[in-house]
């Protein structure tokens, strides 16, 4: 843990935007147009401030454009329905009330939020503070890192409950450790972004050799010591096993020009904040603002003293 007190948190937005969405029931705002995934995101971001107390706020988003996964595989999340309107139209609205709070967001043509968020937290990786990951995709459960105290913070149950992932919490999510995760996905593959992995290899034949030879390079240069029918199917699918592999990895290296003092800049009383709440017809949650700024600055006072 490090010595400093101070933690920086990071938003995969269209992962909350997502949960929250499917987890609310409908919300319009006063002229009509639907709000819950931004209500529910607010949420979660107050509820995450309350626990949490970071002192560095942002966000990232995907973009509309295909990333470079798209180019390596065409048929990458091809099976994925369109996004319903009703939730698309709500991402600039999400956008707009997070840069009220003053909270930078990320993102980069031809890349995932996910890649955005894995340069950031490689980035500041040497900084003395603690990292949390606010999403609901496990794919990002290979981004822990308990060295430089990297954690997941994962709705559970709705918006409701949350938990902190560290590495025993990955390895009993996932049954490898975070850093084996993309080597997992490579041998069972992710039908939700639809690549195959090696067909006829499942998760529990996958943690077994991964556990035995720790990475994919390792399982491929002991196939003499498998089962037949194992090497067998290895040896055939081997490219597309290493194709995998290519796909579940989060890039680390996105140029995002990151901004670590204006990370630092949110603020629970800005005057933007107040109009957006009240244009969204957000009257809980604009009380909850007014109780949260209120018991932050008796801490702060409190500090002092």
């Amino acid at each position: 843990m490090p010595a400093s007190c101070d933690k920086l948190v990071i938003f995969d937005g269209n992962a909350i935007m997502h949960r929250a969405y499917h987890a609310l029931p409908p919300l319009t705002s006063r002229n009509g147009e639907p709000i819950n995934a931004v209500y529910g995101l607010v949420s979660m971001l107050l509820k995450v401030i309350q626990d949490i107390r970071p002192t560095h706020i942002v966000f990232a988003f995907d973009r509309p454009e295909p990333t470079f996964r798209k180019e390596i595989l065409k048929s990458y999340q091809a099976q994925r329905p369109e996004m319903e309107e009703s939730l698309s139209v709500q991402f600039k609205k999400a956008i707009d009330v997070v840069k009220a709070f003053g909270i930078p967001v990320y993102d980069k043509p031809g890349f995932e939020a996910d890649d955005v968020i894995g340069s950031i937290v490689a980035n500041n990786k040497k900084a003395k503070f603690k990292i949390l990951i606010v999403t609901g995709d496990r794919d990002m459960l290979q981004l822990v890192d308990e060295k430089h105290d990297v954690r997941l913070y994962m709705p559970i149950k709705g918006l409701s409950d949350a938990k902190e992932f560290g590495v025993a919490e990955t390895i009993e999510r996932m049954g490898v450790y975070p850093e084996q995760i993309v080597d997992f996905k490579a041998l069972v593959g992710d039908s939700s972004d639809n690549y195959k992995g090696i067909p006829g290899i499942g998760p529990k034949t996958a943690v077994a050799l991964l556990k035995k030879y720790k990475s994919l390079d390792d399982i491929y240069n002991n196939l003499e010591e498998l089962p037949k029918n194992t090497s067998e199917k290895l040896i055939k699918f081997k490219d597309l096993a290493y194709l995998s592999q290519k796909l579940a990895k989060i890039v680390t290296d996105v140029d995002i020009n990151f901004d670590l003092k204006q990370a630092q800049k949110w603020d629970l009383d800005s005057e933007k904040l107040t109009k957006i709440f009240e244009q969204f017809g957000f009257r809980t949650l604009k009380q909850r603002v007014k109780e949260l700024s209120k018991a932050m600055k008796k801490e702060k006072q409190m500090s002092l003293l």
